[in-house]
């Protein structure tokens, strides 16, 4: 088996012109899909999310058991270890105690001339959390999307995530939800859940806002519902990409391929490197190690199809080709790699040196794990509590604050044909005139 397994690798100069493509485009068909749940759960509220459930997840509910009671939260907690309650609590502990600081920087106030402004910050009024469900359980999650809520001061949080054949929620899901100290959990899943969200149900009241990863029917459920509801970001398969030298450990580059690949066959997990030998390496230990690895089916399959190795002859051509990437996660473990990390500059998440790995800041660091994937690091940052506020900027000027500006104010009313907004201004002058 190890020596099926081909990684696609190709020489900075011999790049096909679509290197860059993720995974298969979530248009189409999934596209027409998700429109249709939509609809069926605009029209039918309960009775959709009910026969949506039933199809999906293979298990039947009724309206009044969407909803996750209080006793089932208390079963939750014997089904899970004291470890496991420890170590997440720890994790939403981290990750406050990260969020906090970047709310006290944003009060900002400056005068001049007789004129204040600052700036406000109001949480918004109810946001939607999707937990992923499946393959896995994702606890993490929950404190990824709850806790930088809960320290913007959301009022009310609601968790969503797919039942499984028993119709219950994952035991952890549901212990992380009640230490993170939110405020309603519905088992409901999918596309289906994303409209409960966006446009409610007689079950579930809509949201203000609607965050977490899913699948792809879940990526496109949101942005079609995003013209209504706003979202964080579109969240796709799961990325790394490493950037390496010959000081590299090959070892340590392959397990953290070998990591983002068991997230699920369409994760994508790539290795730039100037070391014809580190790429040589890397490529021989996926082979043997994912093998031997758990979740192998996966991890082999996701190789196979999106793993890449490339390899440059600078650090120049490196942190070119991982801006036009623009990762999720960036892996720098390279001989010095605060130097190239000046030259990164479009990556949900940079990690640094051998001893910060991808599983770090998905589990230890305190930093959000809810990252933009499929190229939007262009343009989006990860999640954090700046994505529970509403920023508003507040005026308070003085007569003579006024005063000052009011020729500068007549200039530009005046180039944008808008001689009203001037008149506005002179109004509160003209009794000295």
């Amino acid at each position: 088996m190890p020596k099926q397994l081909k990684i696609r690798s190709w020489s900075f100069k011999d790049l096909p012109i679509d290197w860059l493509r993720r995974a298969e485009s979530t248009g189409g068909s999934v596209e027409n899909d998700v429109k249709t749940i939509i609809t069926e759960v605009k029209e039918k509220g309960d009775a959709a999310i009910v026969q949506l459930t039933e199809e999906y997840d293979k298990v039947r509910l009724a309206p009044n058991t969407l909803r996750v009671t209080p006793e089932e939260i208390q079963e939750a907690y014997s089904q899970v270890t004291d470890e496991q309650i420890s170590s997440l609590r720890l994790m939403a502990e981290k990750v406050s105690d990260f969020e906090k600081p970047i709310l006290s920087q944003l009060g900002t106030a400056t005068s001049h001339g007789g004129t204040t402004i600052r700036t406000l910050l109001y949480p918004i009024e109810s946001v939607g959390c999707y937990i992923p469900g499946g393959q896995a359980a994702y606890p993490s999650t929950v404190i990824m999307t709850t806790v930088p809520a809960k320290v913007a001061g959301v009022p009310r949080i609601v968790v969503v995530s797919p039942p499984d054949k028993n119709g219950k929620v994952n035991p952890l899901v549901l212990v992380a939800a009640d230490i993170c100290a939110v405020n309603e959990i519905y088992k409901v899943g999918g596309a289906q859940a994303i409209a409960a969200l966006a446009y409610g149900t007689n079950t579930i009241s809509p949201v203000r806002k609607i965050v977490g990863p899913g699948s792809k029917y879940v990526t496109m459920a949101k942005i079609l519902v995003s013209k209504d509801v706003a979202i964080d970001m579109p969240a796709g398969p799961s990325e790394v990409l490493v950037l390496a030298d010959e000081s590299s450990n090959p070892k340590f580059v392959a397990a953290d391929m070998i990591s983002q690949a068991e997230h699920s066959a369409d994760s994508i997990a790539g290795l730039i490197t100037t070391s014809k030998n580190l790429a040589k390496e890397v490529a021989g230990l996926l082979a043997t190690m994912s093998d031997s690895a758990e979740r192998t089916e996966i991890i082999q399959k996701s190789l196979q199809t999106r793993a890449f190795i490339i390899t440059c002859d600078t650090t120049a051509e490196m942190a070119r080709l991982a801006n036009a990437f623009a990762p999720e996660h960036i892996e720098i473990v390279t001989q010095d790699p605060l130097a190239l990390i000046d030259q990164v500059s479009s990556a949900g998440l940079i990690l640094i040196g051998p001893y910060s790995p991808v599983a770090l800041s998905d589990y230890g660091s305190g930093t959000n794990h809810v990252l933009p994937t499929g190229g939007f690091a262009h343009a989006f940052s990860g999640l954090s509590v700046l994505d529970f506020t509403r920023r508003v900027s507040v005026v308070d000027s003085s007569k003579e604050g006024l005063f000052s500006l009011r020729n500068h104010i007549r200039v530009l009313t005046e180039a944008e044909n808008l001689p009203n907004h001037y008149k506005s201004v002179t109004a509160r002058f003209d009794d000295e005139s």
